[in-house]
């Protein structure tokens, strides 16, 4: 009897418009593999907060809620899904206000160290299914699957990290849209960086580039690394 190839996990890191989320489920797609954004479910959680009324000011409540939050994430890199207690967040939880507040409860250990739990949980789940796992967020290269046989650092100039966002978040890129974005990246990742490495590649972590290349440039290079580990 022909033994199962082991699951293949694929990591995912790097900062706020690097193309983290777009290539990912690109990579997916093309690889017939499940996916999970991790970065949804500390969305996800701060949407649970708000409509909760949690005052995030509040550690031990932003705890509690973590501890209990009743989330359900879906894996189809075409249509993934996000709902919590039942209700369909996937819109809300990309909005501008959970953009801006989600640092504040990301930024809580205790919180981190629960979501990270979950995250894990969710990788072996969504590789021993799929045959597998593309993962993406912070800390996936680093702390959350080191032993991924593959793990990528994403990355991009600011200037290019503001444009891709601003187009994404305004559908613009002149001067204002740009202003108008640079608080949901500069600043998030400043906030993030607290508690993440993200902005410097681990031992064993590859760095992809993506400042000067397109959305298929930006996939093709990260399924050269992939094509590279299978084959080693």
């Amino acid at each position: 009897m022909t033994s199962q190839p082991a699951p293949f996990v694929i990591g995912i890191d790097g900062p706020s418009g690097s193309g983290k989320s777009s290539v990912s489920r690109a990579v997916s797609i093309r690889l017939g593999a499940g996916y999970l954004d991790t970065g949804a479910m500390y969305r996800a959680l701060t949407w649970w907060c708000r409509h909760t009324e949690v005052d995030l000011g509040d550690a031990d409540a932003i705890i509690a809620a973590a501890l209990g939050l009743p989330l359900e994430i879906g894996d189809d890199p075409q249509a993934p899904t996000v709902a919590v207690d039942g209700t369909d967040v996937a819109v809300a939880i990309r909005t501008s206000e959970i953009s801006s507040l989600v640092s504040t409860v990301a930024t809580v250990p205790e919180v981190r160290v629960e979501m990270q739990r979950r995250q894990r949980a969710l990788i072996d789940d969504i590789a021993a299914r799929h045959g597998a796992c593309v993962a993406e967020g912070r800390d996936v290269t680093t702390v959350i699957a080191p032993d991924a046989q593959v793990r990528i650092l994403l990355t991009a100039s600011e200037e290019a990290r503001l444009r891709r966002r601003s187009l994404e978040v305004h559908g613009a890129t002149d001067d204002a849209a740009i202003a108008a974005t640079r608080d949901q990246v500069v600043r998030r990742d400043r906030d993030d960086s607290t508690v993440s490495q993200f902005t410097e590649a681990a031992e064993g972590v590859t760095v992809v580039d993506t400042s000067d290349l397109d959305f298929e440039g930006s996939v093709a290079a990260v399924m050269d690394v992939v094509a590279a580990a299978r084959a080693s």
